[in-house]
């Protein structure tokens, strides 16, 4: 614990630890927010088209049974060494069972409250606005609860084959060094972002919640 907490203190001075941090944080939110914007986008799709959800689902289930870390090689190979390889490591971890996950909440939604939007001559994009996407909110909140750790965890394997900077990039390198102290200060960096990040979407979480019922 000394050795590690001797790293930690040198690289803080050297301003390191720090470059280090923002960049695997800053991946690690822009692959989240992708994330999330191209699940639901994806999902409102497939719910407003059902022959391309039937099409496209059994690709879907493929994929993301398909295991996330034998795709990494293919996107250094693909895109090249860089921070947008990462960002797309990160967002492939998470984003095709997001993508399923919301398609069956859409699916699942209260047939009678679409029912009545459609007998008041509504339309099926105004259930979509009306019941669909009001009602899978929690859903919503709960796949975030969820992919933000898995971007993280898609981020540091895209850091592993790929990166000059970052944490997965300090664990690997320090492990190649034998500097064992540095592994465990960037395991431990990682668990403390971890749990920051889920206290954040927890927090959005209840402030939802506490406006739902004021």
């Amino acid at each position: 614990p000394s050795l590690v907490l001797e790293t930690f203190v040198k690289m803080l001075k050297e301003q390191s630890l720090t470059l280090h941090i923002r960049i695997t944080l800053s991946e690690t939110l822009i692959s989240f927010f992708l994330v999330m914007s191209l699940g639901i986008l994806s999902a409102v799709i497939l719910w407003l088209f059902p022959k391309i959800s039937r099409i496209l689902e059994p690709y879907l289930v493929v994929l993301n049974s398909l295991p996330k870390s034998a795709l990494a090689p293919l996107l250094i190979v693909w895109l090249g060494a860089n921070q947008r390889t990462i960002i797309v490591a990160g967002i492939s971890v998470a984003i095709f069972g997001t993508i399923l996950n919301l398609y069956t909440g859409f699916t699942e939604t209260s047939r009678e409250k679409i029912r009545l939007i459609y007998t008041l001559h509504g339309t099926k994009k105004d259930a979509l606005i009306k019941v669909v996407l009001p009602s899978t909110v929690p859903m919503i909140i709960s796949i975030m609860k969820v992919n933000i750790g898995l971007c993280l965890v898609g981020v540091v394997i895209g850091e592993f084959i790929g990166a000059r900077n970052g944490l997965g990039y300090l664990i690997i390198y320090g492990s190649q060094v034998f500097q064992l102290d540095l592994v465990i200060l960037s395991i431990l960096i990682l668990c403390l972002m971890a749990m920051l990040l889920y206290g954040g979407v927890t927090a959005a979480e209840k402030l939802y919640h506490r406006r739902q019922h004021a």
